[in-house]
């Protein structure tokens, strides 16, 4: 049933991509950027009702009346792709760090590119960090918030990878809050196989962690405790005590 389930998910999938790409790529570069948000995350609500109703997921979601009202950066654990579609709606418009392979994917990627994301080169760790560093604090100067998975990679469900600094680095220097969330996506749609399980998928946004007058070396402490308390609650999968150091300093997602 699941794979069944599956089958029917992604051809909705490829559907609704091919269909937003006739219908709103065109347009989408001569609008404002609020309203190129507003009309290319519609494939973004789009996918998340359609994960849900196929793919027999219930969501169970807590917390987003504790969102700021101006921009602010979110750093979010990685397991999947589900969390790269939903943030997207979570607080727009939303700068994401993103690897800069994911624009050259047709249709999905050329609408990437009209969202003004911060792409790093994975190879360049060095400079993809002050790129991230420099570019972020932009984004927020312009009234964006900025979208950051601190692991650096997509982290099955039970593992941990430790955490990059840069995204509250870059809330430190901006003097704009961290806004940390903990889900279980990948339990639901797992990140390296293409066949999705029903259950519940949680999420939950926690209080705005304030930044002025702080170190980025504390902040980043709290944010990776309340995570993974989070998680530890929420999580179907045991989350192990320690995280593993990554290979390079890497703000990607």
């Amino acid at each position: 049933m699941n794979v069944i389930r599956s089958l029917v998910f992604y051809a909705g999938y490829f559907l609704a991509m091919l269909v937003c790409g006739v219908l709103f790529l065109p347009p989408a570069p001569f609008l404002p950027l609020r309203s190129r948000y507003r009309l290319l995350n519609l494939y973004n609500h789009f996918i998340i009702a359609w994960f849900r109703l196929v793919c027999g997921v219930r969501y169970d979601f807590h917390g987003h009346e504790r969102l700021p009202e101006g921009p602010c950066v979110i750093l979010a654990n990685h397991q999947s792709e589900w969390e790269t579609v939903y943030l997207q709606l979570l607080h727009p418009p939303v700068c994401t760090v993103l690897k800069r392979e994911l624009l050259n994917i047709p249709i999905f990627g050329w609408g990437l590119q009209l969202l003004h994301p911060i792409a790093l080169d994975r190879s360049r760790p060095a400079r993809a960090m002050k790129q991230v560093l420099t570019q972020g604090k932009s984004r927020l100067d312009e009234g964006l918030s900025v979208l950051i998975f601190p692991e650096g990679t997509r982290v099955a469900p039970g593992s941990r990878r430790r955490y990059s600094k840069s995204g509250v680095v870059i809330a430190c220097r901006a003097g704009v809050p961290v806004v940390p969330v903990a889900h279980n996506a990948g339990e639901r749609w797992p990140g390296r196989h293409w066949v999705k399980r029903p259950g519940r998928l949680s999420l939950e946004v926690g209080e705005p962690i304030e930044t002025a007058g702080r170190t980025s070396e504390e902040v980043l402490v709290e944010v990776e405790a309340w995570i993974e308390a989070r998680l530890a609650e929420i999580s179907e999968v045991p989350r192990p005590a320690t995280a593993a150091p990554p290979a390079t300093e890497q703000p990607l997602a």
